[in-house]
């Protein structure tokens, strides 16, 4: 299994020492797909030893560039990391024994770096919803074979909730796996917006989704906090 990890970065100079390490460990092929940083990231990333690969601003479409350079390189399986979430050490080999007994795509639980006692509630919360709903969302290292991705045409290219939309298309294909250990992702957008405040926020732009509500409509609702 030739393995491809994909991070779209916007301004993530400060992050990538910590998760870019851990990516290059574990992947064959690691691909940044930068929408446009202003700060060294794109250095960062190069000094670091991945692939850069510009693209316009927005997750998806950045998902989507960072996506075909690594299937164009020979990747199998794409394993999307977003730039505040570090890997666990053995992530590839829970990916590896997914994909083996037949997932054709899936996401790891997840912890927050945060030590507070409202953040371990608030993981063991998303990776509940995460097993029922089997839809871990892009915090949490979000994974497809080539051949999946490719037939669901990728990510949507959608100002948001483009993860939990790919997560649905997949599940038409095959099983979504839900992997442990977990990955740990930056408890930030809940510090500095408030941590009832984005819950609520994060529910209601999911719940308004399923009902049918454009994305784009919803966009509005969400903060721009990385």
């Amino acid at each position: 299994m030739r393995l491809a990890a994909v991070l779209p970065t916007i301004d993530e100079e400060s992050s990538l020492p910590r998760v870019l390490p851990r990516a290059r460990e574990i992947a064959d092929i690691v691909v940044i797909a930068d929408g446009g940083s202003t700060d060294r990231t794109v250095e960062a990333a190069r000094d670091g030893g991945a692939r850069v690969v510009e693209s316009a601003s927005g997750r998806g479409r950045q998902l989507n560039a960072g996506a075909r350079a690594a299937l164009a390189s020979g990747a199998d399986v794409l394993l999307f990391v977003h730039a505040d979430t570090l890997l666990p050490e053995r992530a590839r080999r829970s990916v590896e024994v997914a994909i083996a007994d037949g997932a054709v795509g899936g996401g790891f639980e997840v912890r927050f770096d945060d030590p507070r006692r409202i953040f371990a509630l608030g993981a063991r919360i998303v990776n509940l919803r995460t097993r029922l709903l089997r839809a871990p969302l892009g915090d949490q290292a979000q994974f497809a074979t080539g051949d999946a991705f490719r037939a669901v045409e990728g990510f949507r290219e959608w100002p948001i909730l483009e993860d939990l939309d790919l997560m649905r298309r997949l599940r038409q294909r095959g099983p979504i796996a839900v992997l442990r250990p977990p990955a740990m992702t930056a408890a930030r957008r809940f510090v500095e917006r408030g941590i009832t405040r984005t819950i609520v926020t994060n529910w209601s732009i999911w719940a308004l989704y399923l009902l049918g509500v454009d994305p784009a409509r919803l966009a509005r609702l969400y903060p721009h906090i990385r």
